[in-house]
């Protein structure tokens, strides 16, 4: 397996979210699309496609990752759901998305891709979103 040092982000990912900040293992993104809390998970590990393809170790820390994660959404965006989840059809670089879901969010009770455009984040929107996340980031790793 290839180490961290020759991990790079795939460039789909990187021009769609906005980053974070690194988890132990992850890094932390923010999905620029306003219409949900909607936040990724990328191991920093080389040539990822499948979960079973990170080391028994990572996919412990993924999964402390992905829970830690969860509960941050629950206790900061109050939703009635959270999805979570890994496909990679489009961006074969393993990822994780982690979605708050609402029953009046835009696209409930159906998943979030395909239905509607991205609605991005303009201007400052984001920045309150940004200032808890990070703020989150620096709490996980004290």
């Amino acid at each position: 397996m290839k180490s961290e040092k020759d991990f790079s982000l795939d460039e789909k990912i990187e021009g769609d979210s906005i980053f974070i900040g690194d988890l132990p293992l992850c890094k932390f993104l923010l999905m620029n699309d306003s219409n949900y809390p909607w936040f990724l998970l990328v191991p920093r590990r080389a040539e990822i496609k499948e979960i079973f393809d990170l080391s028994e170790g990572d996919r412990k820390q993924l999964d402390f990752e992905t829970v830690e994660v969860s509960k941050f959404i629950k206790s900061s965006f109050n939703p009635e759901k959270i999805n979570i989840a890994s496909l990679g059809n489009i961006v074969p670089q393993f990822h994780v998305h982690i979605i708050a879901r609402y029953t009046d969010d835009i696209s409930w009770p159906e998943t979030v891709w395909g239905k509607y455009p991205y609605n991005e984040y303009k201007g400052t929107q984001s920045d309150d979103l940004l200032k808890i996340s990070k703020s989150f980031i620096n709490k996980l790793k004290n």
